[in-house]
């Protein structure tokens, strides 16, 4: 399980140091292939494979019939890119996806779980200072029931 947050540069070739804390975590795993995608939040997503697998499986499972679920599969398995840390625990963001995410100099990664999230620094600086605001505003009723039984 991937947990934490730190903030990263991205070089001029668009390469990022994996941080110490994960980059342990992912060799612990066994992990150095992953894949990276887009998501909806303007964020991209970086799977160690065997999590990206299942995943897919999922997505691509959805009838593509279904115009929704045919935007899901565009989005996340037609975007996604095999990466690979390298000697120094660095991996490439092409170009594209970095244009998608707004990624430039300064970024942060966020473990989630399964995944981590990549986002541009003021992107997320952005998008966590909702959060406040977003969650003092939900009532009990309006949460699904699993996320009622959560207890801090």
């Amino acid at each position: 399980m991937f947990s934490g947050i730190s903030t990263i540069s991205v070089d001029a070739k668009g390469r990022v140091a994996v941080p110490v804390n994960l980059r342990e975590r992912l060799e612990e795993a066994g992990v150095s292939k992953m894949k990276l995608t887009v998501d909806p939040d303007r964020c991209l997503l970086i799977y160690p494979i065997e999590n990206w697998r299942v995943f897919e499986a999922k997505v691509m499972g959805l009838s593509n019939l279904d115009p929704i679920n045919r935007g899901l599969q565009r989005t996340y398995v037609g975007h996604a890119t095999d990466i690979e840390l390298d000697a120094n625990g660095r991996f490439l963001v092409p170009p594209l996806l970095r244009e998608y995410a707004s990624i430039e100099k300064k970024a942060v990664i966020l473990g989630q779980g399964n995944k981590f999230e990549m986002w541009s620094k003021e992107r997320w600086d952005e998008k966590f200072n909702e959060y406040p605001d977003l969650l003092s505003g939900i009532s009990l009723e309006s949460l699904s029931a699993a996320a009622q039984e959560l207890s801090i």
